[in-house]
């Protein structure tokens, strides 16, 4: 469905420097400076598959996204969604995808929700029959009841998000393009949110490109990952693949009854803290049974609890060993006469 070969995307940024002469010198030598925001990143996406999108901010996840929705044209390499060439912005391509940003709004602040979701109706023409029938649906999966006819401005954040979700995909796209869907919205909006796609995904077979800053959206929606630092591909495939190969550990939580000498913890696991009667051992997960055998054997275990690192911290470590890596060098200063 999401076909992408070398995708290269550089943006041509004016630079000017503060102040009065910082303005008469930007309108009489006028400098750009190129920024590489997408290096040469390849990747498929097949039809009904749900894939997360991570990197770190400036990573190059939004330009990616703007590329295969057709908002912005790639630099170099061929990116095909869906059949068609996105820059193109054909009708039959935009009647096929949708892009939700979660700090943009695509419904007009001074009328009803439904009435931006009738001039989509208008702009996809969608058949009145049809429209009844999928905002019927769509109000029952998001529990739109009573939020349709409000003012925007009337809406909470949670409550125009779901309005927002309703109004993308009115016209049933094929492939879902979500930038930070739950971005600011309460524990208890990003599990409706999370259901929601997941419940979409399931009816309808729908393709599904996520970002997202938190977590448990991708965990709880996406098996394959997607990794991207400084422009390029780090990483793609499996979710446990990757929790697997950047942390060979799981965590291994004992409270005791009493105190235990700390050589005879270290011959269990690597010791993370030991503070009193609470223990935390790093243990290789080949050997975590043995290991937990051992402990109630030989320590005074009250509890014991068997934990995975978390997701945040194991990209986090990948995001900061990118950056550990010597960076490109920057493109050369070009002054425009």
């Amino acid at each position: 469905m999401i076909e992408v070969d070398g995708l290269r995307k550089v943006y041509r940024v004016h630079e000017k420097q503060a102040g009065l002469r910082g303005s008469i010198r930007a309108f009489l030598d006028r400098r750009f400076f190129d920024v590489l925001a997408v290096d040469g990143v390849s990747f498929r996406v097949g039809a009904g598959e749900v894939v997360g999108f991570l990197g770190p901010n400036g990573a190059g996840k939004t330009t990616t996204l703007k590329v295969l929705s057709g908002l912005l044209h790639p630099t170099a390499g061929a990116v095909r969604v869906a059949g068609h060439e996105p820059r193109r912005r054909e009708g039959a391509f935009l009647r096929r995808i949708t892009l939700v940003m979660g700090q943009k709004q695509q419904l007009s602040w001074d009328l009803a929700a439904v009435d931006s979701l009738l001039v989509n109706q208008a702009v996809f023409e969608i058949p009145d029959a049809v429209y009844r029938e999928r905002l019927g649906e769509l109000s029952e999966m998001l529990s739109l009841q009573g939020l349709l006819n409000k003012q925007v401005r009337k809406l909470s954040l949670g409550e125009r998000m779901k309005c927002e979700l309703a109004a993308a995909l009115l016209h049933r796209p094929e492939v879902l393009f979500l930038d930070e869907p739950t971005i600011g919205l309460d524990v208890t909006m990003q599990q409706q949110v999370r259901r929601f796609v997941a419940d979409y995904n399931a009816r309808h077979g729908a393709t599904v490109v996520l970002t997202s800053h938190n977590m448990a959206d991708v965990t709880a929606l996406a098996r394959r990952v997607l990794v991207i630092d400084h422009g390029r591909l780090v990483f793609d495939g499996d979710l446990r693949a990757l929790v697997e190969q950047r942390a060979p550990e799981r965590r291994l939580r004992l409270t005791l009854s009493e105190r235990v000498d700390p050589g005879e913890l270290a011959t269990l696991g690597r010791v993370h803290r030991s503070d009193g009667l609470e223990v935390e051992l790093g243990v290789a997960r080949r050997d975590v049974a043995r290991v937990v055998s051992a402990a109630l054997a030989r320590l005074p275990v009250v509890d014991v609890a068997i934990e995975d690192v978390p997701v945040d911290e194991i990209v986090a470590d990948l995001f900061a060993r990118g950056r550990e890596r010597p960076q490109r060098p920057q493109p050369e200063e070009t002054a425009v006469e």
